[in-house]
C-alpha cells in the first residue's frame, strides 16, 4: 500500500510537471496591456526576435509600464509623410526615451521573418540599435516599416518582437482617439498594467546578444 502511495506521489509529481514545463520553455509570452480602452494582448516572440522580445519584457517585468501610456496615433488617411502608417505608440511614465535599460541592437525583420501586418508589435526607434523602452502596435499591414521600407529614411525598418492575439478592436479604439497637430493623443490611454502570465524567461535575465 505504501509503495502504490509513494508511486502515485511520483505520478502526480511528474504530471506537475509536465503541466509546467510548456510553461518554462514558451516561446510565446503573453502579456496584457490593460487600459480603459479594454485590455490588449500581445504574444511576446522570444524565439525569433530574442532581443527585442526580451526587452520588452524586462520593462514590463519591472513594472516599467504601468502607468504609462499609449500616447501617440498616427492615421494613414491624414499622415503627411510620403509612407503612411496606421500605428499607436506607448511609452512607461518616464516617456519615450526612458533608458532604464541600454539601447539594444535592431532586430532586422529582413532577419527575424516578422513582418509589420496588422497586430504586430514592434520597437520605436530613431537611428538604428536606439530602441530603448517605446514600442508601437501596428493595426493594419504597414510594409514600409519593414526592412527595405521607406518609412525610415535608412531603410533598416523596425523591428516586430510578437503580435497582439486578442483585443486589437481596442488598439483601433485608441488609433481613433482625438489628437493634436502632432499626433499625440489628447489625453494619453493610460496603460493601467501590463501583466505578465509567466516569469521573466531564464534566456531574457541576461542579455540574449
Amino acid at each position: 500500500m505504501r509503495v502504490l502511495t509513494v508511486i502515485a506521489g511520483f505520478a502526480l509529481l511528474a504530471s506537475g510537471l509536465g503541466a509546467c514545463a510548456p510553461q518554462l520553455n514558451m516561446t510565446h509570452q503573453p502579456v496584457d496591456l490593460i487600459t480603459d480602452q479594454g485590455t490588449i494582448r500581445v504574444a511576446v516572440n522570444v524565439r525569433d526576435a530574442p532581443i527585442s522580445a526580451c526587452n520588452f519584457l524586462r520593462y514590463a517585468n519591472a513594472g516599467d509600464y504601468n502607468g504609462g501610456s499609449f500616447f501617440r496615433t498616427v492615421v494613414s488617411e491624414t499622415n503627411q509623410n510620403p509612407n503612411p502608417i496606421d500605428v499607436i505608440q506607448a511609452a512607461t511614465p518616464r516617456g519615450s526615451d526612458d533608458e532604464a535599460h541600454a539601447p539594444i541592437p535592431l532586430e532586422r525583420t529582413r532577419d527575424t521573418g516578422l513582418r509589420h501586418t496588422a497586430g504586430a508589435i514592434s520597437m520605436a526607434r530613431n537611428g538604428p540599435d536606439t530602441a530603448t523602452s517605446s514600442f508601437f502596435i501596428v493595426t493594419r499591414d504597414t510594409p514600409s516599416l519593414d526592412f527595405g521600407g521607406g518609412r525610415n529614411p535608412d531603410g533598416q525598418g523596425f523591428a516586430v518582437f510578437g503580435r497582439v492575439t486578442e483585443g486589437l478592436d481596442a488598439a483601433r479604439r485608441i488609433q481613433l482617439l482625438p489628437a493634436d497637430a502632432e499626433e499625440q493623443l489628447t489625453p494619453p490611454v493610460t496603460i493601467t498594467e501590463a501583466r505578465m502570465a509567466y516569469p521573466l524567461p531564464v534566456r531574457c535575465r541576461r542579455n540574449p546578444w
